[in-house]
């Protein structure tokens, strides 16, 4: 494909703008959150982008049917993009996000699946997988064709578990396409892709195998994807070259981790919005601050860090009112019974923790559940121990970012399940999940670690991630891209 600007048509559940009012009563584009909106920012700044996503709320919708095709749209460095927001069927979306997407596919994707009691495969399951998940795929699926007419040359960058479906429909229409998907959450191993009936497990395989390229976070993704592959859709795998063939479709299976911006952190830091928290936060932290920042979802494992803690108190008694942890939640798909059950649970254990060893002055677990990236940013730099323990991760950015910024030495204790551990585990605290003794035990460790090591530890972290930062994520993809061109040209 050659160097220079390329034509790519990204494709996403959520898009990097949405459409609000505002006091005068006119629209205005707000920037969309989130990782991938984020990471894929450098995308729109050094190739024609046309972005494809869900209209979200009523004035996307507004926006998407007045639009007669595309926004024209300016990234936040002045570059232009073209906008597409796709205007699902709101109970179709519904079905495709709260029923299936999450927290089917995203529950088994991270093995949170309580087998002996859920879930039951019924008829609204299946129900909501046709005339929800697959309708939404459909739809997406129509708008890439129709950008595939206008630009034919255009790569085709799909993201993530919403999308499963998308590329082999457009394949059908367009089989000389060049379609990539990336899969930025957890890839199972075989035998639990068999909680879905055989149909629908299928159609998630042969619906990824219909891309040129596949992208996974870790080898062990990689691995996992491509042993259920030929398992479950009959897939010719080739371990050694890292191909799948499915029918006359060969795919390239890759490994890229996903990465940060490291000079949009340099930036945040010194930004007097982020001093001003870091100092409010200064003046009431105690002596040492364990930290954790997460989403309120059952797969981050916050009840039992929560225990974790208790533990290491019960054993600690010398640390009393000298440590606090402090945790930063962000209320997270809140529609689904599941993740609310979750935030209640989470909250039940803080207060049990506190009530137990909480005295005049402190409070062991200061909880709080609102969305504040500056408040994150400031106890970034602040923290003593970072604390992730996910029982199962794609990533975990919170694992690079922190790092970048922190002022105090501070140690990672990580979980051996994040696709983070991959890199950054020689120089974290591992930890096991599931064993919150041996996550008790690393916070003693990480907080009695001499200063010297400390610091070896944080800079080897903070190196890493500069080196490997996402602008690099982006052009390893693109040149898989190239791979896949060489190979057919």
């Amino acid at each position: 494909m050659g160097e220079g600007r390329r034509k790519l048509i990204v494709v996403s559940n959520r898009g990097p703008v949405t459409f609000g009012r505002d006091e005068s009563g006119d629209r205005v584009a707000r920037r969309g959150g989130g990782g991938l909106v984020t990471a894929l920012r450098s995308l729109v700044s050094h190739h024609d982008v046309t972005w494809i996503a869900s209209a979200m709320g009523q004035e996307d919708r507004a926006a998407a049917g007045q639009a007669d095709g595309a926004i024209e749209e300016t990234a936040r460095d002045g570059s232009p993009f073209r906008l597409r927001l796709v205007a699902h069927d709101q109970t179709a979306y519904d079905w495709f996000y709260n029923v299936i997407a999450n927290p089917m596919l995203w529950f088994l994707q991270h093995y949170l699946w309580e087998l002996a009691y859920t879930p039951s495969i019924d008829v609204a399951l299946r129900h909501a997988w046709e005339e929800g998940y697959a309708r939404v795929n459909e739809s997406f699926a129509e708008v890439v064709l129709e950008e595939l007419e206008l630009e034919p040359d255009a790569a085709v960058f799909f993201h993530d578990y919403h999308l499963y479906l998308a590329p082999k429909l457009v394949r059908e229409r367009a089989p000389d396409a060049l379609l990539a998907h990336f899969v930025h959450i957890p890839w199972p191993q075989t035998d639990y892709w068999h909680v879905l009936p055989d149909p629908i497990r299928r159609a998630v395989h042969e619906g990824l195998l219909a891309n040129d390229v596949i992208g996974f976070h870790t080898h062990r993704w990689r691995l996992n994807f491509l042993r259920a592959a030929s398992d479950l859709a009959g897939a010719d795998a080739d371990f050694g070259e890292s191909t799948a063939r499915c029918g006359r479709r060969r795919s390239l299976v890759t490994v890229h981790p996903i990465s940060v911006d490291p000079a949009e952190f340099d930036e945040l830091a010194g930004s007097e919005r982020v001093l001003a928290a870091e100092r409010e936060l200064s003046a009431r932290r105690p002596e040492k601050l364990v930290l954790r920042v997460d989403r309120t979802d059952p797969s981050k494992n916050i009840v039992r860090g929560f225990r974790a803690f208790e533990l290491y108190l019960d054993a600690h008694p010398e640390m009393h009112a000298r440590v606090g942890m402090l945790a930063l939640l962000d209320p997270s798909r809140q529609d689904i019974p599941e993740y609310s059950e979750y935030v209640g649970a989470v909250q039940r254990e803080a207060r049990r923790v506190n009530d137990r060893f909480q005295q005049e002055g402190w409070t062991p677990i200061e909880l709080v559940i609102q969305d504040d990236f500056v408040a994150s940013i400031a106890a970034y730099k602040q923290f003593d121990v970072l604390f992730v323990n996910a029982i199962f991760d794609g990533m975990n950015l919170i694992s690079k970012e922190a790092p970048l910024v922190n002022e105090r030495d501070g140690v990672l204790v990580l979980s051996e399940n994040t696709g983070a551990h991959d890199e950054l585990g020689g120089w974290a605290l591992s930890v096991n999940p599931f064993e919150v003794a041996g996550q008790a035990e690393a916070i003693h460790r990480a907080l009695t670690m001499p200063a010297g090591e400390r610091r070896e530890r944080l800079e080897a972290i903070r190196s890493h991630v500069r080196e490997h930062d996402v602008a690099g994520w982006i052009e390893a993809q693109l040149a898989d891209l190239d791979r896949v061109v060489a190979r057919v040209s």
